[in-house]
C-alpha cells in the first residue's frame, strides 16, 4: 500500500481552512480519508478545527519566532526553536514510519518540521504559497520543492498559479441581486433594501485602529438613512467599540465574530486587512474593499496581496497610519456608485479562482506518481 498524502501547517485559521479544503479535494479525486494525514502545532488552531474529522491529525511541538531583539522576546525566540527542534526530531522519525507518498505544506511554522523530513527522506514536496509574497518556511524550502502553487501570477518555471482553497461554505455563497435581498430581509432585524451595506472585519481578534476609525465613522454617519454597518470587531475590542455606539438614522451592528458566510451575503463594500484567505474570498465573491493592509507583516505580504487587487482596480488601499473616519468616508463615497461597484467586482471576479482546491489536489496527483 503507497504511503499517505500529508497535508502540514497551521498556526491561524488562515493556514488550517485552506488544509481541509485540500484534504476534501483529495479525498474528492479518490483519496480515502486513510490516505491523508494532517500535521500541525500543538499550540495552533489545528486541534481545535481538525481534530473531530476523519482524517488524522498529529500535532507537533513548537511555536513561531518572534521577530524582535527584546530581551523577552529573545527567550521566548531561544524556547521556540528548542521547541523547533524536538519537531523535527519527530517529524523525520514519522515522515521515515509513513513514507508519504507527497508532502502539501501550506506554511506557517507548523510546516517546518514536515518539509525538513520530506527533504531528509526525498519525499516530493509541494508548497502552496497564498500571498503574494512566501512565508519563510516556503523561502528556505524552495529550491527543495518539486512543484510550488501559488495565488497569483504569472507563475515562474516551477509554479502553477491555482488560486487559494476556500471553505465550502465561502465558496457556495449567492450574491446574485436576487440571493443577496433575500439574505438582507432574512436578517435579524431585517436590511433595508435601499441601504448600502458596509462589513467591517480585520480577522479574529481585531485591529484596534480600523475598529476606532469604524466607531468614528459610524458617528459621523450617525444621521445617514442609506447606509448599513456589520462591524466584527473582534473578541479584544468589542466592549471598547459597543461603548462608543451613539444613536441616530444610521443601521450600526457590533459584534465581536460573525459568520462570514452570511455576512458576505448581504455585503456591497468590506473594509479589511489583506491577508491571503480575505484577499481570496474578495476575489472569489467579487467583493468591492477598501484594505488597510497589516503593519509589520512578514515579508510586508499585506501591502503585496492589497496592491495586486488594486493594479486591477478592485479595492481602494490606505494606510494603517492613515486610517481614520475621515478617509474611510473619503474611499466608500467614491464607491457609493453601483457602477463603480460593479466595475471593480468585475475586476476581481477575473482573479478569482472557484477550483483552487481542486487545482492543487491535480498537482499533489502528479508529483505523486
Amino acid at each position: 500500500m503507497r504511503g499517505p498524502v500529508i497535508v502540514t501547517g497551521g498556526g491561524t485559521g488562515g493556514h488550517v481552512f485552506p488544509m481541509e479544503a485540500i484534504a476534501e479535494a483529495l479525498r474528492a479525486r479518490g483519496l480515502a480519508p486513510g490516505e491523508i494525514r494532517y500535521v500541525g502545532s500543538r499550540r495552533g488552531q489545528e486541534g481545535r478545527l481538525l481534530g473531530e474529522g476523519p482524517v488524522a491529525l498529529t500535532l507537533l511541538p513548537g511555536r513561531g519566532l518572534r521577530r524582535s531583539l527584546r530581551p523577552y522576546d529573545l527567550a521566548v525566540s531561544a524556547l521556540a526553536a528548542l521547541g523547533l527542534v524536538a519537531a523535527l526530531v519527530t517529524a523525520v522519525a514519522l515522515v521515515g514510519r509513513w513514507r508519504p507518498r507527497c508532502v502539501v505544506s501550506v506554511g506557517g511554522y507548523a510546516s517546518f518540521a514536515t518539509c525538513a523530513a520530506a527533504v531528509v527522506w526525498r519525499v516530493p514536496l509541494v508548497l502552496v504559497d497564498f500571498d503574494a509574497v512566501p512565508g519563510a518556511v516556503h523561502r528556505v524550502f524552495r529550491r527543495a520543492a518539486a512543484r510550488r502553487c501559488v495565488a497569483f501570477g504569472p507563475p515562474a518555471d516551477d509554479e502553477v498559479v491555482t488560486g487559494t482553497p476556500l471553505r465550502a461554505a465561502i465558496e457556495a455563497v449567492d450574491r446574485s441581486d436576487a440571493a443577496r435581498a433575500a439574505s438582507r430581509a432574512a436578517a435579524v432585524p431585517p436590511i433595508e433594501p435601499d441601504r448600502l451595506v458596509v462589513v467591517v472585519m480585520t480577522g479574529s481578534l481585531g485591529s484596534r485602529r480600523v475598529n476606532d476609525a469604524v466607531a468614528d465613522l459610524a458617528a459621523r454617519w450617525a444621521s445617514r438613512r442609506d447606509r448599513t454597518i456589520l462591524h466584527v470587531t473582534g473578541q479584544r475590542d468589542y466592549e471598547h467599540v459597543l461603548g462608543r455606539r451613539v444613536g441616530g438614522d444610521l443601521d450600526y451592528r457590533v459584534v465581536a465574530f460573525a459568520d462570514m458566510a452570511e455576512l458576505w451575503a448581504v455585503c456591497d463594500v468590506a473594509i479589511c486587512r489583506s491577508g491571503a484567505v480575505t484577499v481570496a474570498e474578495l476575489t472569489r465573491l467579487a467583493i468591492p474593499a477598501v484594505v488597510v493592509p497589516l503593519p509589520g507583516a512578514p515579508g510586508d505580504h499585506q501591502r503585496r496581496n492589497a496592491e495586486a487587487l488594486a493594479a486591477v482596480g478592485g479595492v481602494v488601499v490606505i494606510d494603517d497610519a492613515s486610517c481614520d473616519a475621515q478617509s474611510l468616508a473619503a474611499a466608500l463615497e467614491s464607491l457609493g456608485e453601483a457602477s463603480t461597484r460593479a466595475a471593480m467586482s468585475s475586476a476581481l471576479a477575473a482573479l478569482g479562482r472557484p477550483d483552487a482546491a481542486s487545482a492543487i489536489a491535480e498537482v499533489v496527483e502528479g508529483v505523486s506518481r
